[in-house]
């Protein structure tokens, strides 16, 4: 492989655009991730990284002498002090260091760039904006020719779906473009002379033969390649399948579909077209395909070098996401987004291949190009920091978005010898060269034995400083405290009897990544693409499937019928996402093909696969039904009511949505709606915790999601819980309720309850945006302890799986130690009584009689006050409100003319 070097020319660029080469005594000094991961993007000799100071860098592009190279953002990008939006940044790459030449700045993105062959122009796909625009080389730069050309789109394929634009390509004569219209799950042909196009094929079996109609096929293309003239290639994600199409007359034609394994999204031809190379994410492999054939050909995995790998099964999670060929051909290289690295591979010998190395990168690499002996990676994430934080060189918000920046990378490629080191980097990163630890074997076994059931609760979106600063031991900061112990006792309590875990991360940023990660230890591709454009709140149309539907749809069910029986006004349409299949779920590490794999990599379905029972109360539930709109399928009136006791009028209020919960779930435990105190949902648990206890038969795993703590729905909230102190303390005292009833139960002494945050979005942590709470009670929980082990949700579900003994999930938790040091296999005497904030006297719950004299601590203002101060915001989903205003509104409702914070000296994590 080719290695070049930087001149002093090439330095003096660099720090003409903020590419500084680093020192080589801390170039490999690793930065710790949420993901309990770390990364070294600057370990490579020669390797310089910056921050984009934008989120979200998913595609590049290379014009045809190698000269110029574009980086396309499509992420969060809502800033106070700049304009919002998305940017082509424009790079000099003549003498391979990377010169930013222009900012092209464009309202929404996904994806799609392309240069046209005589690299004189080159086309960006507008997103949810629906339509393409053209740049044009001129003597003073690149600069919009025309309007923008539009797909016309009215609407999406789903529920309240909008159309997006996600990869396009054009033909070897300059003569085409190919769109994939990704929520339309169709392509559109434009004839880029005239600027309009000529025809769309909805890709859909269903559209294209009646005889096929209700059959899964084509939905969500995502990718596109152009064979020559007149072939197309485009990546159907959620039906796995590259679908051929023959784009050389007007209306393109289907030719076939190639079923491939895992989600593909990525792809690149040869330059001789013979090879169609697919990153497949869900599989961690590159799917190769015969152009001659359509036929697959070959299937490489490119999760790491074999002998990193762990024994067993095959474990996925490496995410592979985009591909690179060096200028001979010989050498293919991968982004491995769930691996912030990069895998080169040996394809010389394609019915053998060899993952010769890993070349690390920043957090999430999703796009990468080889020129010149130069390799080139955008990555999509950054660590936030604490959050305040006080940084000049970033733009204004502490939103965990805001502060979240992708990066881009370059080095020369290495040599061997440099390669061996920088595999050993990124196998220290990710964990593959941890040995396993004899105690935490020990101590695990241990605990298999004598614990037989597991209560996972999740809750909302709140930090460590927020809920417990005020908590006297830990590294907490009593200024940033919102909800103290006046209103959560049971928090603080439960972190003084027990365990202090004041070093705890939350995985995800925000409910859209942190639902995978609390119930499968990572997050799909896919998910970390979309979500971050679902929260900007611009018309960018990107879905929320990250708890089970897909577009608004109900994919658990599977039939037309059964799902126009749930839902009268469900559209008679037999072709609308049929069948049970997601984009965004997680496979198992199963080496299997059929339907046990696909799908099936969550916690439960890891349990499930043991043997083991389940019960659900609230994980992947129909977001939907409680505030139908008649944007929601029509739906008008059939709001589901809001009862105390549905169970004993026997109306259903749940509904899930996942197809292995779907006969697990209660159905009359409510979803997340802030109307509803969490008291009543734990009244529901504890129901049939009463009827597990007469049989003596508790699940083995429970689900139990307590969601209040999220707060919102003030002017709707029933029994006077309508303030943020009072939701809160609601949410306390249901968690304490749980503890309560589980400590004075006969299963007492072989239980254990896990309560972690899905994220750490709403509120100010002086250590990072994702440090959170997180608690665990039961027998062998040591007590009155503080444990400054750096954990993460990875480590919580890595624990929750050793001690059921049940398989891993994937390469995270497989690769992450469990939380080994809050136990204390000693400790088997333990008791909880569960006591409400003398706050909740204000409201109508149902509460023991109170013991405390004086007057009841009353919330600082009024629901009517909290009502008109988030007037407009819509509750009937988790974050959809706008983030940093509502968190302003809620430090500035409790703490009136404080200054919110904005700068903290310790940015330091531990």
């Amino acid at each position: 492989m080719r290695r070049s070097r930087i001149g002093c020319a090439g330095i003096a660029a660099l720090a003409a655009v903020g590419l500084v080469l680093p020192d080589p005594a801390v170039r490999a000094s690793p930065i710790l991730l949420s993901s309990g991961q770390a990364i070294t993007p600057t370990a490579a000799p020669g390797a310089v990284f910056a921050s984009l100071h934008r989120g979200g860098a998913i595609s590049l592009a290379v014009s045809p002498d190698k000269r110029t190279l574009l980086v396309l953002t499509s992420g969060y990008n809502m800033f106070r002090d700049r304009a919002s939006g998305e940017a082509v940044l424009v790079y000099d790459i003549a003498a391979h260091a990377p010169v930013q030449r222009q900012v092209l700045r464009i309202p929404t993105a996904y994806a799609g760039i392309s240069f046209a062959p005589d690299g004189n122009s080159f086309y960006v796909g507008t997103g949810g904006g629906d339509s393409v625009l053209r740049y044009t080389r001129t003597a003073t730069g690149w600069a919009s020719d025309g309007p923008p050309i539009p797909l016309g789109h009215g609407t999406g394929v789903g529920n309240h779906q909008g159309p997006s634009t996600a990869g396009l390509a054009v033909s070897r004569d300059g003569h085409i473009l190919v769109v994939a219209d990704i929520y339309n799950d169709s392509v559109s042909r434009i004839d880029l002379a005239r600027g309009v196009v000529t025809g769309e094929l909805d890709l859909r079996p269903g559209k294209e033969t009646p005889a096929r109609t209700g059959v899964a096929g084509g939905e969500t293309p995502f990718w596109v390649a152009i064979r020559g003239n007149s072939t197309a290639y485009v990546s159907s994600q959620r039906d796995r399948e590259i679908d051929v199409l023959d784009v050389s007359a007007a209306i393109p034609r289907l030719v076939t579909r190639i079923p491939v394994a895992g989600t593909p999204n990525k792809m690149i031809l040869n330059r001789a077209a013979t090879r169609l190379f697919v990153a497949a994410d869900n599989d961690d492999s590159v799917q190769v395909i015969d152009t001659a054939t359509n036929r697959r050909s070959a299937r490489i995995d490119v999760a790491a070098p074999s002998h990193l790998l762990p024994p067993g099964p095959r474990y996925r999670g490496a995410s592979p996401n985009a591909l690179a060929l060096s200028a001979d051909e010989k050498t293919l290289y991968v982004s491995n987004g769930g691996e912030n690295a990069m895998a080169v591979v040996d394809i010389r010998h394609l019915r053998a291949p060899v993952v010769e190395g890993l070349l690390p990168t920043g957090w999430y690499p999703d796009a990468l190009a080889v020129v010149d002996g130069w390799i080139y990676a955008l990555n999509a994430k950054s660590r936030p920091g604490p959050n305040p934080a006080y940084r000049p060189h970033k733009p204004a918000g502490q939103y965990v978005l805001q502060l979240e920046h992708a990066g881009f990378l370059a080095e020369p490629l290495p040599n061997a010898v440099t390669l061996a080191r920088l595999t050993a980097q990124v196998a220290a990163n990710d964990g593959f060269s941890r040995k396993p630890d004899p105690h935490d074997a020990a101590v695990m076994a241990a605990l298999h034995e004598r614990i037989r059931h597991i209560i996972y609760i999740v809750k909302e979106n709140r930090t460590y400083d927020q809920i417990l600063g005020d908590l006297g031991h830990g590294r907490g900061d009593p200024a940033l405290v919102e909800f103290g112990r006046a209103i959560t006792p049971n928090f603080h309590r439960l972190a003084t009897d027990f365990v202090d875990l004041d070093n705890f991360y939350d995985s995800g940023a925000v409910s859209g990544n942190g639902w995978p990660w609390s119930t499968s230890a990572r997050e799909t591709d896919f998910n970390v693409k979309t979500i971050p454009l679902e929260y900007s709140r611009r018309p960018t149309h990107a879905p929320y499937d990250a708890e089970g539907q897909v577009r608004g749809v109900d994919v658990g069910i599977p039939t037309l019928a059964a799902r126009r029986a749930a839902d009268p006004d469900y559209p008679n349409d037999p072709d609308l996402l049929p069948g049970i299949r997601s984009d965004d779920a997680p496979d198992s590490p199963d080496d299997t093909s059929g339907p046990a794999h696909i799908q099936h990599g969550t916690l439960w379905d890891s349990a499930l696969k043991a043997g083991l029972s389940v019960r659900n109360y609230g994980f992947f539930y129909d977001l939907d039904r409680y505030f139908p709109t008649e944007r929601d399928f029509g739906r008008q009136n059939q709001a589901i009511p809001l009862l105390d006791d549905p169970y004993g009028s026997r109306i259903v209020v749940g509904y899930s949505v996942n197809p292995a919960l779907m006969a697990l779930s209660d159905p009359y435990f409510r979803g997340f709606d802030n109307r509803f105190p969490d008291v009543f949902r734990e009244h529901e648990w504890a129901r049939e915790f009463a009827g597990f206890e007469a049989s003596g038969k508790l699940p083995s795993l429970t689900l139990l999601r307590l969601m209040h703590d999220h707060m919102g729905s003030f002017s709707a909230a029933t029994h006077g819980v309508n303030t943020p102190e009072l939701q809160q303390a609601d949410n306390d005292y249901a968690v304490g309720l749980v503890a309560d009833r589980v400590a004075h139960s006969k299963f007492r002494d072989n239980t254990l309850i896990f309560v972690i945050e899905d994220d750490a979005q709403d509120g100010p942590d002086h250590v990072d945006a994702h440090r959170s709470t997180a608690y665990v009670i039961g027998p062998y929980v040591r007590h009155g302890a503080v444990v400054s082990t750096r954990y993460s949700t990875v480590n919580m579900l890595r624990t929750i799986e050793d001690i059921l003994g049940i398989g891993h999930l994937n390469l995270n938790d497989a690769l992450q130690p469990p939380m080994t040091e809050i136990f204390d296999l000693t400790q088997t005497r333990w008791t909880y009584s569960a006591a409400p904030s003398q706050a909740l006297y204000a409201t109508t719950l149902p509460l023991p009689k109170r013991a405390q004299a004086g007057p009841i601590l009353r919330s600082t203002h009024d629901a009517a006050w909290w009502t008109a101060h988030t007037l407009g915001y819509d509750w009937s989903h988790e974050d959809r409100v706008p983030a940093v205003r509502f968190n302003q509104v809620v430090w500035h409702g409790l703490f009136g003319g404080r200054p919110y914070p904005v700068r903290h000296r310790n940015i330091t994590p531990p």
